[in-house]
C-alpha cells in the first residue's frame, strides 16, 4: 500500500539536523573542489583573520545540507528543479545546524515552492532562500 504525498501551503518541511560540522570533511571537500582557501583547514589563518578558532565550512557544503533535506522530503534530490539562496553567515567546525523550510505555493503542474533555510544553534540563520520542486 502506498501513501499519497500531498503537501499543503504552510506545511513545514521535516528538519535535517547536523549535530556537528566535521572539520576533516572540510579538508576533503577543499581537495575535491580545488579550493585553496586556507580558512577551510588552517586554524591559524582563521585566527589571523579574526574569524574565531575553528575552520570555516564551504558554502557548497551548507547548500548541500538544504538540498539533502529537500530531497529526503520530496522523495529524491532529482525533484529539485531550482534553488536560490543567500549565504548570511559562516558555519564553523563543530557547529550544530538545522535545515528546514515551509511550503509557500503549489502549482497546478505539480510544482511546489518552498522557503528554505539553514540555522546554527537553532536560531542563527546562516543561509536562506527558495526552492522549486516537482512532485508530479
Amino acid at each position: 500500500m502506498s501513501t499519497v504525498f500531498s503537501p499543503s501551503v504552510g506545511d513545514e518541511l521535516p528538519r535535517l539536523v547536523i549535530e556537528a560540522v566535521d572539520a576533516e570533511k572540510m579538508k576533503t571537500m577543499a581537495a575535491l573542489l580545488g579550493d585553496s582557501n586556507p580558512i577551510h583547514w588552517d586554524v591559524d589563518t582563521v585566527r589571523e583573520l579574526g574569524m574565531g578558532d575553528q575552520p570555516v565550512n564551504q558554502g557548497p557544503n551548507n547548500l548541500g545540507y538544504v538540498m539533502n533535506m529537500l530531497g529526503e522530503w520530496a522523495g529524491g534530490a532529482e525533484r529539485i528543479q531550482k534553488i536560490r539562496v543567500r549565504f548570511l553567515d559562516n558555519v564553523f567546525a563543530g557547529d550544530r545546524l538545522e535545515a528546514g523550510g515551509a511550503v509557500t505555493a503549489i502549482g497546478d503542474d505539480g510544482t511546489v515552492e518552498c522557503d528554505v533555510w539553514l540555522a546554527r544553534d537553532d536560531t542563527h540563520p546562516v543561509l536562506a532562500g527558495t526552492a522549486t520542486l516537482s512532485l508530479a
